[in-house]
């Protein structure tokens, strides 16, 4: 058991690649992650899990096919399982994701944006 709080900034500082969740805690069978991300992801869909995004710095866009959702800092969404989403950071966006242990970043869509797993600041 660690014995200390987790500080999000500190993790976030230590790297600089974009689109690469790492790894910071975990929960029961979920993951806690931190990303940095820039640009526009990849449209792409998890068919078993949701997906939550918590905004920690800037201002990230999740579109949806029905609409787009602009999440800020302090804000959170949560993607239903299922529904294909493409997120677009305005500048870089510091973020938290919480998900089961094992989804891959870029979900059914796969390709050269898929992260490998990195469990390093955990």
């Amino acid at each position: 058991m660690q014995k200390e709080a987790i500080d999000l900034a500190a993790k976030l500082s230590s790297f600089s690649e974009h689109w690469s969740p790492k790894i910071v805690a975990r929960l029961n069978d979920y993951e806690i992650k931190v990303v940095k991300l820039a640009g526009e992801f990849v449209w792409h869909s998890h068919a078993d899990t949701d997906e939550l995004f918590l905004v920690i710095d800037g201002r990230l866009t999740i579109q949806l096919r029905d609409g787009n959702v602009l999440v800020r800092p302090g804000q959170l969404f949560v993607v239903p399982r299922g529904v294909e989403h493409c997120p677009i950071a305005d500048g870089e966006v510091h973020a938290m994701l919480i998900e089961p242990t094992g989804v891959v970043n870029t979900g059914d869509a796969g390709g050269p944006l898929t992260a490998s797993y990195d469990d390093s600041l955990a």
